[in-house]
């Protein structure tokens, strides 16, 4: 027994020793966020550049009258809300103050499942909290508070707690691999972090516009199984679409002759099997531009011309 132990050891040291070094390089980037709003709170965030750039979710920070980030060092500065993207459960913070201390942003392209990742926040407050874990799973979707799903989730068991939200989910290399936003209820080792990657798509948009942009066609709907009989008869691909259950008047939809009852098959030539993939399609590049959707209306197959428009998320 004492041998097998002292053959662990070399291992344990490792771990140990790729942890401290991980938390080493980030920890002092990692901020706790404290909100002035009619029902206050506070929240974890982590600076990605020099100049005073702060990375956090959107639920921490929406709506907030006041913003106070409060450093490792002890300093405690004002933020500037720059941007808010709650389909993402993204937003991006500014500070007044320059030489700070960041972090790198890696790749959740180059992440595997089984790999070894550290979260770091402020649980209940209590500043730089380390917790350690592997990737449960990639590739997975959460619903943000807007109802739109977020993609490719990172699955990790890193311990998560109220306070954590925003803060840096890092590599044994400490360079960020998500952001840590939610936990399932009543569940244990099953916590959620948006993929990097996902997090610098939007950060690049809120630099430029402070807001990100969807396409918007004012229909009304939900999943709906096709009927054998139906795909067989028409020949169709795929089992199941989406039934229109409302149209918006004066929408695009409404526009393009789309009514009540119809079934969406297609958008933009790509297969619609429920109303989040329809959600995926409306994004930035559609708006504004004339696409296609295909319908099955009475048993028959249409193809009306359809300009999605910009619908925008306020802070």
């Amino acid at each position: 027994m004492m041998n097998r132990i002292h053959d662990a050891l070399p291992l344990l040291d490792a771990y140990s020793q790729a942890v401290t070094g991980a938390v080493d390089r980030a920890a002092s980037a990692v901020v706790k966020i404290d909100v002035g709003a009619p029902r206050p709170g506070s929240g974890s965030g982590f600076l990605f550049t020099p100049d005073g750039f702060v990375i956090t979710n959107s639920h921490v920070v929406h709506r907030a009258r006041t913003l106070e980030v409060a450093l490792l060092d002890g300093r405690r500065l004002a933020a500037q809300l720059v941007g808010d993207d709650p389909d993402t459960d993204l937003a991006l913070l500014r500070l007044a103050a320059s030489d700070l201390p960041h972090v790198e942003l890696g790749d959740s392209g180059a992440v595997r499942q089984g790999q070894l990742v550290i979260a770091l926040g402020n649980p209940y407050g209590l500043q730089t909290t380390v917790t350690a874990g592997i990737v449960s799973a990639l590739g997975r979707t959460l619903r943000s508070q807007s109802g739109r799903l977020i993609d490719n989730v990172i699955q990790t068991d890193a311990a998560l707690n109220p306070g954590n939200s925003g803060g840096p989910l890092v590599d044994a290399e400490g360079r960020v691999v998500g952001v840590n936003t939610a936990v399932i209820a009543r569940a244990q080792g099953i916590c959620f972090a948006i993929a990097v990657n996902t997090v610098q798509y939007v950060v690049m948009r809120l630099l430029r516009d402070g807001r990100i942009r969807r396409g918007y066609i004012g229909i009304a709907g939900q999943d709906l199984d096709l009927p054998r009989r139906m795909v067989r008869e028409l020949g169709l691909a795929q089992h199941r679409a989406v039934i229109i259950h409302a149209v918006e008047p004066a929408s695009p939809a409404a526009d393009a002759g789309i009514e009540p009852g119809d079934l969406v098959l297609r958008f933009d030539g790509i297969p619609i099997d429920g109303i989040d993939t329809l959600h995926r399609m409306l994004a930035e590049h559609h708006v504004g531009v004339e696409t296609t959707i295909d319908v099955i209306r009475r048993s028959s197959r249409r193809t009306f011309r359809i300009v999605p428009v910009e619908t925008v998320t306020s802070p």
